[in-house]
C-alpha cells in the first residue's frame, strides 16, 4: 500500500510479469489469501512472495489511535521479521493453496532499496 514502494521496480518487473497484492502492512489476510488461490487456480500462478517493509506505519500501530473500534483485526505488529514469517506460515498452512513449495517472505528495506530474504 505504501506509495514509496514500487515493486516493478524492485524486483525488475515487467508489466504481466506478476500478480501484485498490495494491502496495509503487506500481511496475509483473508482477503489475500483468496486472491493468491485464484492466482494459483485460474491462472497457474506457482511462487509467492509476501514482502513487507521497514518503517512501515503498521508497526506497533494500535486502531484506538486511527479512531476505529479497539477491537477491529487491524493486524498491525511489533515485529517484522516475525510479521513475514506469520504471513508466510499461514500460506503454506492454507488449503485453499495448490502450491506451497515456493512461498518465501522478505523484508524491503525504503532507506537502502535492498531486498532481503526471511528465513
Amino acid at each position: 500500500m505504501d506509495a514509496r514502494i514500487d515493486p516493478a521496480r524492485i524486483f525488475g518487473l515487467a508489466e504481466g510479469d506478476a500478480h501484485v497484492l498490495r494491502n496495509a502492512g503487506g500481511l496475509v489476510t483473508d482477503d489475500a489469501e483468496r486472491s493468491i488461490a485464484v492466482s494459483q487456480r485460474a491462472l497457474g500462478t506457482r511462487e509467492v512472495m509476501v514482502v513487507q517493509h521497514t518503517r512501515c506505519g503498521m508497526q506497533g500501530l494500535e486502531a484506538g489511535a486511527l479512531g476505529l473500534p479497539p477491537d477491529m483485526p487491524l493486524g498491525a505488529f511489533d515485529d517484522l521479521e516475525v510479521s513475514v514469517r506469520a504471513s508466510v506460515a499461514r500460506l503454506r498452512r492454507s488449503e485453499l493453496l495448490l502450491h506451497h513449495d515456493e512461498i518465501r517472505g522478505f523484508v524491503y528495506d525504503v532507506e537502502t532499496g535492498r531486498v532481503r530474504e526471511v528465513s
